[in-house]
């Protein structure tokens, strides 16, 4: 199964990296919007999503993906331009090696989105032809390295049903639209998870706990799940979202950082 929530993620499964449970950011785009929408068309934006987590080895390995993003207004709604630049990380060579080898035929290529004015809606742009062109940069690239699991996540991709490659495909667009961000609380009262929601000028910042449990050595932890979110309520854009999951030590009440993953958004000057 994919948990990972987007492209970059499903690939460190495909290399043994362990994920937790949860897909934060795999939701629908939400009923109702509380947050105007209004973004800055015409202005390059850079969209980084790094995520830490804890490697074979038992240490954090971090791994980001870095975007160039522009808005152009298209009829009623709007055109969001997407290019992966650049990937990095700080895994061991033979890990880094086999996800250069996995996610660089992917460098470079646009993905286009159309965004409904109020946000709530987001469609992908060609998905078949943007999947056909990534499985066969794919291919090709791991037949030429001899490595078979290129293959292996070409196949996986082809074999998935087309909304979920859509939604791997959008997860970190649907994330960064507020008002198509399902997870974001509305309120302080949500679900029995403690909110709180704070005020600074234009800039809305929410925190979210959640408390769950995952299974670790064959017992199940405690887990608890720090979120926030800094929305630009002038054009409600998420510009940051942090998730963190702790494993919870019931006898000493400390906490061990099993995976972040930052979300953030900046202006090109």
């Amino acid at each position: 199964m994919m948990s990972a929530g987007s492209l970059g993620g499903a690939l460190l499964l495909l290399v043994g990296q362990p994920l937790p449970s949860s897909a934060p950011g795999d939701v629908p785009a939400a009923a109702t919007t509380h947050f105007q929408f209004a973004p800055p068309v015409g202005q390059p934006m850079t969209y980084r999503v790094t995520t830490r987590r804890i490697g074979r080895e038992g240490s954090l390995i971090n791994f980001s993906l870095t975007y160039a993003l522009q808005w152009q207004r298209v009829g009623r709604g709007y055109r969001l331009e997407a290019a992966l630049q650049r990937i990095d990380s700080d895994a061991r060579p033979e890990v880094t090696r086999a996800l250069s080898l996995m996610l660089e035929p992917l460098v470079g290529e646009a993905m286009a989105y159309l965004v409904a004015p109020d946000g709530s809606r987001i469609d992908l742009v060609d998905p078949e032809g943007l999947w056909a062109r990534v499985t066969a940069r794919i291919e090709a690239v791991g037949g030429k390295a001899g490595r078979p699991e290129a293959r292996q996540l070409a196949q996986l991709i082809a074999a998935l049903p087309a909304a979920e490659r859509d939604r791997l495909a959008t997860a970190d667009i649907r994330a960064l639209i507020a008002p198509a961000n399902n997870a974001i609380p509305v309120s302080a009262e949500a679900d029995g998870a403690s909110v709180s929601i704070m005020h600074d000028g234009a800039l809305q910042t929410i925190a979210r706990v959640e408390r769950d449990s995952t299974p670790v050595a064959g017992t199940a932890k405690p887990l608890e799940i720090d979120n926030l979110w800094a929305v630009d309520t002038a054009t409600g854009l998420v510009m940051r979202e942090q998730r963190q999951s702790w494993i919870v030590d019931a006898d000493s009440d400390g906490r061990t950082l099993v995976e972040e993953r930052v979300r953030a958004l900046e202006l090109v000057l």
